[in-house]
């Protein structure tokens, strides 16, 4: 693990600046050692979020944001949804879910659900069908695994709205939303560590909200990442090339916190 952590923390320079950004502060330029996601590989192998390195991150995440609680990761483009609920997502694991900066970004994901219950980034890079009036699963999942780190959650009604269009999408599975997002042959295999939608943090982040655990939906998806595992241990199935060189995560391998997240879940079931 010690030495997972020092291949991590060597690519801070990777672009052009530190802290996994760039000279203008990227925040997702360079993946998968982007500043939003190399913090997260820290945190699942047991790296001090106190930590300087820690610290001066978030700091730099915190600089982006915007009055009206969004986060601008790129100097140059849009502000979309996803990017403040990835920036959000990061800060939330990092242990700032309470901090007073972090209010304002909550209240704008609770004004700006939709009517289906997710949230929509309006980025129409395959046209305007039929299929792109619905939410981003993506984003809604981001959404829903920072929401989680808050007081309440559980009694959320908003929430369970949104819980109740993942459900539904595990049933309807075709590409929806501006940036088709489905659930196929991809979205079936183990990834680790979680980057996106997917099987396995698709089922992590519904295992905390109780409307879901109990759902003939969930439980499905569950037996199907069940029958995956090995002496009850996670094997990962797809791994980002640059990450396989790494132990925690090694394509084909048992890994040790990936199956703690497993049973995470496992423990969440219980509740």
């Amino acid at each position: 693990m010690a030495t997972d952590i020092e291949q991590i923390l060597s690519h801070r320079y990777d672009n052009g600046d530190d802290y996994w950004t760039t000279p203008d502060h990227k925040l997702l330029k360079g993946a998968p050692f982007t500043t939003l996601e190399s913090v997260l590989y820290l945190l699942e192998l047991g790296f001090d979020p106190s930590d300087p390195i820690m610290k001066e991150t978030a700091a730099l995440i915190f600089s982006t944001q915007k009055k009206d609680g969004r986060f601008k990761i790129s100097p140059s483009g849009g502000i979309y949804p996803c990017h403040t609920a990835i920036a959000l997502n990061s800060l939330c694991h990092m242990g700032y879910s309470q901090d007073v900066r972090l209010k304002q970004s909550f209240h704008y994901f609770l004004e700006t659900q939709q009517e289906d219950g997710g949230w929509k980034c309006n980025k129409y890079s395959f046209g305007r069908g039929e299929e792109t009036q619905y939410s981003t699963p993506n984003t809604t999942l981001y959404v829903l695994d920072s929401f989680r780190f808050t007081t309440g959650f559980e009694q959320n009604k908003q929430l369970e709205k949104a819980v109740k269009f993942l459900l539904w999408h595990w049933e309807v599975r075709k590409p929806i939303s501006p940036c088709h997002y489905g659930i196929g042959t991809l979205f079936m295999q183990v990834e680790y560590p979680f980057r996106g939608y997917n099987l396995f943090y698709y089922l992590y982040v519904l295992s905390f909200y109780p409307c879901a655990r109990t759902d003939p939906r969930f439980l499905d998806a569950l037996k199907i990442l069940q029958d995956k595992t090995l002496d009850g241990q996670i094997i990962v199935e797809r791994v980002v090339p640059k990450l396989n060189k790494l132990e925690f995560c090694r394509k084909g391998k048992p890994s040790v916190a990936a199956t703690k997240r497993y049973q995470e879940i496992l423990a969440n079931l219980k509740k």
